[in-house]
C-alpha cells in the first residue's frame, strides 16, 4: 500500500497546539500611480512570502493591483511565483477603498490562498481588514515577522508602543499578514517577461462615488518627516534653553537646525519635552511638531543612523531609537544617558557649535559637488 506524502496538515509536521502550517501563499501589492513599480515596502513583503514559501515547499501566488501592472508584473517574473495574477484598469490606478478592496478580494478568490502577505502600506491597511471578514479570515497588521516553530507558522509583532514582542499563531484560514517596513530584506531579482492573469471585476456606481481631483504637498524644504532618509536627526528641549550667555535663543537654533536638515536631507526628530513645550508658554522651534515626536509615547523610526542634540538620552525616549542601527549624540553632560552605552558616540560639547561647524563643511561639500557636475556637463 502506498504511503501517503506527509504535509504539513499532518500532526508530525503541525505545531503541538495542532494549528496546521499553510501550502498556499499569496502576495498582495498595489503599483504605484504610474504603473512602473512597486512601493519598497511591497519588495521587503515579498522577500517574506518567498522565503516562506520555500521553507515549507507552499506555492506562491503574486497579485497586483494598478492602473498598469505588466512593468512591476516583469519585475517579479523571477521570484518564483507559479502565477501572477492582477486586476488593473483606470478605476483601479489611484488609491480609494471601495476599489481596493474589490479587487483584492477578486485575486484572493481566484487564488484562493490560506496565507496573504501584503506591504503595511496607507494604501492597504485602509482597505485590506475588511478583506479578511469577507473571506471570513483573520487579519493582523503590523507584523514585524514570520516564522516556522515546530512546523507551524508563527508571526512576531511589537506592542505597548514597541515595548513588548508579541508572538502568535492563528487557526484561522485565509489569514491575512501586513508586514511592516524595514523588517525583511527586500527581494532582488532578475527582471524578466510575466505571463499575467487578469481577474476581471467590475466596478458598481457605489464603489466609484470617491474621486481623487488632485495632490496637494509641502515644499521640499518645508518637509521635515523624511522615512526613506538615511540620517535621523532629533532635537532635545536644550535647544530652546539658556545657553552659555545666559539667555535662550530659539531663532537660532531654527536656523542651525533647519540649515542641517537642507543641505542633508535628514529626517527630523524631537524629544517629548521639547514638543510638549508650545502648550507650556516657552520658546519653541516653529517647525516642531508632535507629529516629529520620537520616544515611547512617538514613533519609533527606522533610519540607519541617528544623531541626537540637546536631548538627555532618558530611557521613554531612547525606546524610540531601538531600531537605529548607529547612534550619535551631542550633549553638554558626559554623564548623560547616551553616555551609558545607548549611543555608539557620545561627543561632549555645545551643539550650536558643532551644527555651525557641519553646515559649513557641508555647504562646501555641496558647492564642490555642483562644480564637478558643471564640469562634467
Amino acid at each position: 500500500m502506498n504511503r501517503k506524502q506527509p504535509s504539513f496538515f499532518d500532526g508530525e509536521h503541525s505545531h503541538h497546539h495542532g494549528e496546521p502550517m499553510t501550502t498556499s501563499i499569496l502576495f498582495l501589492a498595489h503599483v504605484d500611480e504610474l504603473g512602473k513599480t512597486l512601493p519598497k515596502p511591497a519588495f521587503e513583503a515579498l522577500g517574506a512570502a518567498v522565503d516562506l514559501a520555500q521553507q515549507c515547499g507552499a506555492i506562491l501566488t503574486i497579485g497586483l493591483i494598478g492602473g498598469e501592472i505588466q512593468h512591476a508584473a516583469d519585475s517579479l517574473a523571477s521570484a518564483g511565483a507559479a502565477k501572477i495574477l492582477a486586476v488593473a484598469g483606470p478605476d483601479f490606478a489611484l488609491p480609494r477603498f471601495a476599489s481596493d478592496a474589490l479587487a483584492a478580494e477578486g485575486i484572493c478568490r481566484a487564488a484562493n490562498p490560506e496565507l496573504i502577505l501584503a506591504p503595511s502600506t496607507s494604501r492597504f491597511l485602509r482597505a485590506l481588514p475588511v478583506l479578511a471578514h469577507r473571506l471570513q479570515g483573520r487579519v493582523d497588521t503590523h507584523v514585524s515577522s514570520l516564522r516556522l516553530e515546530n512546523g507551524a507558522l508563527t508571526a512576531t509583532r511589537w506592542f505597548y508602543r514597541q515595548r513588548l514582542e508579541g508572538v502568535f499563531h492563528r487557526q484561522e484560514r485565509p489569514w491575512l499578514v501586513m508586514l511592516d517596513s524595514g523588517c525583511h530584506e527586500p527581494w532582488c531579482g532578475t527582471p524578466a517577461k510575466a505571463i499575467v492573469e487578469e481577474i476581471p471585476v467590475t466596478l458598481p456606481p457605489a464603489a466609484k462615488r470617491t474621486t481623487i481631483t488632485g495632490t496637494r504637498s509641502p515644499k521640499s524644504d518645508a518637509q521635515t518627516i523624511r522615512p526613506d532618509a538615511a540620517l535621523l536627526f532629533v532635537a532635545g528641549a536644550g535647544w530652546t534653553k539658556k545657553q552659555s550667555d545666559g539667555k535662550p535663543h530659539p531663532q537660532e537654533a531654527e536656523k542651525l537646525i533647519l540649515e542641517f536638515l537642507r543641505l542633508s536631507t535628514a529626517s527630523l526628530g524631537g524629544s517629548k519635552s521639547l514638543v510638549d513645550q508650545s502648550g507650556e508658554n516657552q520658546a519653541v522651534l516653529g517647525f516642531m511638531t508632535h507629529l516629529n515626536q520620537v520616544g515611547q509615547t512617538g514613533a519609533t523610526p527606522r533610519h540607519p543612523k541617528g544623531l541626537s542634540t540637546c536631548c538627555h538620552g532618558e530611557e521613554p525616549h531612547v525606546v524610540g531609537w531601538r531600531f537605529i542601527n548607529e547612534r550619535r549624540a551631542i550633549n553638554l553632560d558626559p554623564n548623560c544617558g547616551w553616555a551609558r552605552g545607548k549611543a555608539d558616540v557620545l561627543y561632549v560639547a555645545d551643539a550650536f557649535e558643532v551644527m555651525a561647524k557641519v553646515n559649513l563643511l557641508l555647504a562646501e561639500l555641496t558647492k564642490t559637488e555642483e562644480k564637478i557636475v558643471a564640469a562634467s556637463d
